[in-house]
């Protein structure tokens, strides 16, 4: 979904910027009145380009000649922003360092700050985000040393909607809490709305929907108060509200909301017809999933004709997947691949790498003789998204750091306190060093506990293993008996039986003879029966009377007999336990007993599964659940977390556990064997 998001938060970052440049001051004189009326034509949306360009030169002939002074600046902001609304971007650069030269010459701070935000404007909507965020920082600079808070928050909220867009969620929502920081107790509803639903984008992308819902209910919560009507903020709330519990799969809930949300119709397709496009798609999504068939598949072919009309490629791509899903489960292969590959189709068309993978991802679906290569190909594309997007946050955080804001604000408080400042430092660093000490004996004391008990695991496991031993020796010993008895006793008199009946067939009677070799044939297959079972009881097989296996089936029956969930196990048969290691064996036998313990205490699971299996040379143990779930990002400092990774890193393994609120848990340990 976060495709739907970028493309909200894209162009509510252009309506933002459009609302913000087009307030410049009326003038009085007959020359400022003339340049009014070109750049009141140039704004004549219902004219050519063509003309709305020769409007903007002859506006712009008229200011350079004006007097260098504040007027003349904001004059060339308002003919910038004419080339902005005509995406002339080379124009609209131009016209920025002018004002950007003309201003730092004047030493109009003001001027500066607003040409650098619209240098970030610029190269953010070429892509150059590192360009684009360094403009932003410099905006951001002067507006803090001017206590400008309004524009200074509006600053950072451009700068989080650029690291959002460049999935720095985390650089996103630090950038927007110091911008609502700023303008408490200060009415301005409009960029406070935007805040907080840029807040409820970024945490339904982290996967903390609470936080999520809260930021969106706050941004609902402020549509009627003073929201320009183009930002179309009711709808653009009841679409995000649903878009969260569209993720958390609670289609229910979520159906509700893009209801109400296209309930603005009018509205919508006057200003924000991308998002009536959108809220459709999501809408259609929503009853699919829930199996429903109203309105289907009409209501994607509604959203596929406006977004392409609107040129949305993102959405397009989206839309073709849902229904590309759609057609799949109609068992309608052939539709279903025409979409898909026409949304392949068009991401490689748009040069955004991002875009592929969706297509990727459902292809591999519906062609699974294929899937090998789609596979291949997503997992290529996603890992060098992954190594981009940590480059530029790693820019972005370099150009904050390599800044001396913080010498700025604090140059003057630092000069009064130095003395203070280096007592408190001396402290610091001593207190430090001693608890540096301290956590040093105490990590000490933990390592060594670690390691008795893991002699005492080993202690414990070889003495379950010695008692297995003990009871397979009894009781092999007693088969062996029985196979003795049965060799030497029975075996031995019917031996005796057919030498005899043989020695009788010299008598001849030909129907005494038949009943004879009838006799003999019998005892004969009565022989090979006990010399079978014999055999059998004889042969030792170890392999099928593992003593682990044993010793984790008493754990099972012991969970069977404690608790409700219904326990399921498998163990591949083709394990060789006696190859394993008795510390790899306590180590997965430790790592079963915690994840009962947390099912048990946590999950409230009605199925648990445990299965053994063997692949080359590697040995997988999987525990899933269909319990409540957790977040594992919170999770992950549990100590019963810690203590199954610190086991699965004694084997050289890997550990991993998926689960979501909701979904229950599957916990996966890879050990090599």
């Amino acid at each position: 979904m976060k495709s739907n998001y970028s493309i909200l938060i894209s162009l509510l970052l252009i309506i933002f910027s459009c609302t913000k440049k087009n307030t410049a001051n009326q003038t009085t004189t007959s020359s400022e009145d003339s340049l009014s009326a070109y750049l009141s034509k140039a704004n004549d949306f219902s004219s050519t380009t063509k003309k709305r360009q020769e409007y903007i030169q002859k506006a712009f002939d008229i200011v350079i000649n004006q007097e260098g002074d504040s007027l003349q600046r904001a004059n060339l902001f308002r003919i910038a922003n004419r080339y902005y609304n005509l995406n002339d971007w080379n124009r609209y650069l131009e016209i920025t360092k002018i004002i950007l030269e003309k201003a730092i010459s004047s030493k109009d701070t003001v001027s500066t700050a607003k040409a650098y935000s619209y240098l970030g404007d610029y190269y953010g909507s070429q892509g150059v985000s590192d360009t684009a965020f360094s403009n932003y920082f410099k905006a951001e600079k002067i507006y803090l040393q001017k206590n400008d808070n309004l524009n200074l928050a509006k600053t950072r909220l451009n700068k989080a909607m650029l690291q959002y867009n460049e999935s720095d969620f985390f650089g996103s929502e630090i950038s927007a809490l110091r911008a609502l920081r700023v303008l408490k107790g200060q009415k301005v509803d409009d960029t406070v709305y935007e805040l907080y639903n840029l807040l409820g984008t970024v945490y339904n992308e982290l996967g903390e929907y609470d936080k999520a819902i809260e930021f969106h209910s706050k941004a609902l919560s402020l549509s009627d108060n003073n929201v320009p009507i183009e930002i179309q903020s009711k709808a653009t709330s009841m679409n995000n509200l649903g878009l969260v519990y569209l993720n958390l799969n609670q289609y229910k809930k979520a159906i509700p909301y893009f209801q109400k949300g296209l309930e603005q119709k009018k509205e919508l397709l006057l200003y924000k017809p991308f998002v009536y496009a959108v809220l459709l798609d999501n809408l259609g999504y929503s009853r699919f999933k829930l199996k429903e068939s109203k309105g289907l598949p009409e209501l994607f072919y509604e959203s596929l004709k406006l977004r392409d009309s609107l040129q949305l490629t993102t959405g397009v791509i989206i839309t073709k997947i849902h229904l590309s899903e759609y057609f799949a489960s109609q068992n309608d292969t052939v539709k279903a691949l025409q979409y898909s590959n026409g949304a392949l189709a068009t991401a490689k068309k748009s040069k955004n790498a991002r875009n592929i993978l969706l297509p990727l991802k459902q292809l591999a679906i519906i062609e699974p003789a294929k899937a090998g290569v789609y596979n291949k190909e997503y997992i290529h594309i996603n890992d060098s998204l992954q190594k981009s997007d940590r480059k530029i946050a790693d820019k972005f955080s370099r150009i904050e750091y390599e800044t001396d804001e913080i010498k700025q604000e604090n140059t003057d408080l630092t000069t009064q306190n130095r003395n203070l400042v280096y007592i408190f430092g001396s402290i610091l660093i001593l207190g430090m060093f001693l608890y540096i000490i301290k956590a040093q004996k105490a990590k000490n004391r933990e390592l060594l506990y670690k390691q008795e008990q893991q002699k005492a695991n080993e202690e414990i496991y070889n003495l379950m293993i010695s008692q297995q031993n003990d009871v397979e020796t009894i009781r092999v010993k007693e088969k062996k008996r029985v196979a003795q008895e049965l060799h030497d006793g029975v075996l031995g008199r019917m031996f005796g039986v057919r030498m005899n009946l043989d020695s009788l067939n010299k008598i001849h009677d030909e129907t005494a003879s038949l009943q004879r070799i009838s006799y003999l044939t019998e005892l004969k297959n009565i022989e090979q029966d006990i010399r079978e079972i014999s055999h059998d009881l004889n042969r030792e097989k170890s392999e099928l009377i593992n003593n682990f296996v044993a010793i984790v089936d008493n754990l099972f029956e012991d969970q069977k007999k404690t608790f409700k969930a219904k326990l399921v196990s498998t163990i591949d048969s083709n394990i060789k336990w006696e190859k394993v290691s008795n510390a790899v064996k306590i180590n997965l036998y430790r790592i079963i007993q915690e994840s009962f313990q947390n099912i048990n205490k946590y999950a409230n699971a009605d199925i648990v599964r445990i299965e053994f299996k063997k692949e080359t040379d590697n040995l997988f143990l999987q525990i899933s659940d269909d319990g409540i779930g957790f977040n594992v990002n919170r999770a992950k400092k549990g100590i019963g977390l810690q203590n199954m990774l610190s086991r699965i890193n004694e084997c050289k393994g890997t550990f991993e556990i998926k689960s979501k609120k909701g979904e229950g848990t599957i916990i996966t340990v890879t050990v090599p064997i």
